[in-house]
């Protein structure tokens, strides 16, 4: 048997065979700022005129098609070969982009959930939630709004509440993209304080009534991890910093030493992207984080070389107005709970 006929009958087997994780008591979480998944068409209630065919991004299907599969690669890779058990997005335009997402490219061997909803953010990109509905089952979901009335009034994305059971027990998930820097970092933190504020509200409430509730939030927050909107507001401290069962901890402060953070900004790294979590999910029992799997994901094809500031930065989608081919200006973040 020649080699190309055999290489043809093995990928046939592969792709014929039933996904399995690497072990049924680990699962997977990625969370990805996939950068502008828009659908081309114009919607006349939103600011999406540039991802249109005719817009200054001249936003087609075949340039979708093509990021439909980066976001896909990008996902086995920070899953070490894995279907991911639970992905949370930033920067999706709509439950059509999610279903062409995890209908129209490999994702599909995997029974997904969608949890999503559309957002008042002027852009009209939101937070989503993908599960594995063969290995996780849900309890409920929830979006918490971002907005803030009277003078100094704004619209942003909202949060994403999920909860399901991983081998019968419940987990708390959040995902989160918070109001960006755009406008300058003074201008905006109040925004960031404002959504800190708000989520830690519901956690709060979760707390009440299940004090060893175990939580993991996930997201684009656009602060580092020692900024006050999550360091005083949300209240999620380093590891050295935990007090009380209600604390947060901030998984990011084991990355500080790393050389890479999630988004390069004039030459120089940092980390928005983050996971944080309740005590319970590192000491509480059988169900637990494993940090020696929770990191950034910089596989090679995510990056490019920065000629103008050396080093390396992510390679983007698009450069400005112009059409670079590339996956996201994020590099997504991963972890793993472990079943003992």
């Amino acid at each position: 048997m020649s080699l190309p006929i055999l290489a043809i009958l093995l990928m046939v087997n592969l792709l014929s065979s039933e996904p399995q994780s690497a072990s049924k008591n680990d699962f997977h979480i990625v969370f990805y700022n996939v950068e502008n998944l828009f659908d081309v068409k114009n919607d006349p209630e939103t600011k999406d005129d540039d991802f249109t065919p005719d817009g200054k991004n001249h936003w087609t299907y075949h340039r979708l098609d093509a990021k439909l599969q980066h976001i896909y690669k990008t996902l086995i890779a920070a899953g070490k070969g894995e279907f991911p058990d639970i992905i949370g997005l930033a920067e999706i335009e709509n439950r059509w982009v999610l279903k062409r997402l995890i209908d129209n490219t490999p994702l599909s061997r995997v029974p997904y959930g969608i949890i999503h909803k559309d957002s008042p953010d002027p852009r009209g990109i939101d937070v989503a939630l993908l599960y594995r509905k063969d290995r996780i089952d849900p309890v409920d979901f929830d979006f918490l709004r971002v907005v803030k009335e009277g003078k100094r009034q704004f619209e942003s994305r909202d949060i994403l509440y999920f909860s399901g059971r991983l081998n019968g027990d419940t987990v708390h998930f959040f995902v989160n993209h918070w109001p960006s820097r755009y406008g300058g970092y003074m201008a905006t933190k109040k925004k960031r304080n404002f959504a800190a504020r708000i989520l830690r509200q519901r956690i709060d409430t979760i707390f009440k009534s299940e004090p060893d509730a175990r939580i993991l939030l996930m997201g684009d927050f656009n602060a580092t991890m020692n900024e006050g909107c999550l360091r005083d507001v949300l209240r999620a401290a380093q590891f050295t910093n935990i007090n009380g069962k209600d604390s947060l901890i901030n998984l990011t402060s084991n990355w500080r030493n790393e050389s890479i953070g999630t988004l390069r900004n004039q030459g120089q790294w940092a980390v928005f992207d983050q996971f944080i979590c309740s005590p319970s999910l590192l000491d509480g029992g059988q169900l637990k984080l494993d940090l020696s799997r929770t990191h950034i994901c910089h596989e090679a094809f995510l990056l490019e070389a920065d000629e103008k500031y050396l080093g390396s930065k992510p390679n983007r989608t698009y450069l400005g107005p112009a059409y670079h081919g590339g996956f996201s200006d994020h590099l997504p973040i991963v972890t793993v709970l472990h079943y003992e």
